[in-house]
């Protein structure tokens, strides 16, 4: 059996579709997972190992790490795809603006940081690790300002373990903007967001499977970002 591939976050939407993809190239796959979705048993019926873990606290990375290492010695691969979607209120106060921020550092920055760090040893030779960032990582966010400058902060992250790890191991990181719309999101709303690029279109979760598949398959790519935006930064 080869190292296993751990995504974080892989019972819904980009990870969901991720560890499907993986899982038909036979590749071994253990993915974290919140709170329960039928996507999960579905997801084991193929093969993955699941593992749930909360990133929102220290006490939860660090017992998943411990899950983990109890799970398997070695990793080809870490993705890192967990992530939460807030926005600030102009009626929060000091203190819960405070919340916010260390809620969507933790979980995008600290969390990644930690298990990556604790994983060092698992890595198998010519591993991967991909940091699922943002298109905002590089332009900041008028509505989820925190949200924003955690997934810099991410980025930046792809730098440094970039170069800690090299020759051994590759970081790479991708930045979507628009690939799935949610189930609620209205007409008005899709029509909007699809005009904010060149391209105008919404290409479903396949574009960054095809982005992680291009890493996984690369020798000569680290310390990189594959941006997932459809021309959107030259409107």
């Amino acid at each position: 059996m080869t190292a296993p591939i751990l995504i974080t976050g892989g019972a819904q939407r980009l990870g969901l579709a991720i560890a499907e993809n993986l899982l038909s190239q036979h590749h071994s796959v253990i993915i974290t997972y919140r709170s329960q979705k039928p996507s999960i048993d579905d997801l084991v019926k193929l093969g993955a190992t699941a593992i749930h873990a909360d990133f929102a606290t220290n006490e939860g990375v660090v017992a998943f790490i411990q899950a983990l290492q109890a799970q398997t010695s070695s990793l080809r691969g870490i993705i890192h795809n967990a992530s939460d979607w807030e926005s600030e209120s102009a009626e929060a106060t000091t203190a819960e603006h405070a919340q916010l921020f260390n809620k969507m550092m933790q979980v995008h920055a600290n969390a990644p940081y930690l298990i990556n760090l604790a994983c060092e040893k698992m890595l198998v030779p010519g591993a991967d690790i991909i940091h699922m960032t943002d298109y905002v990582q590089e332009t900041g966010s008028k509505k989820h300002l925190a949200y924003a400058a955690s997934k810099a902060a991410l980025h930046n992250l792809t730098l440094s373990f970039a170069n800690m790890l090299a020759p051994q191991v590759k970081v790479n990181s991708i930045a979507p903007s628009l690939l799935m719309f949610n189930d609620d999101d209205t007409e008005q709303y899709k029509q909007k967001a699809l005009s904010k690029s060149l391209l105008e279109i919404c290409p479903g979760a396949q574009e960054a499977v095809k982005a992680v598949n291009y890493i996984l398959s690369s020798e000569y790519i680290t310390g990189q970002t594959i941006h997932l935006n459809g021309g959107r930064h030259l409107k």
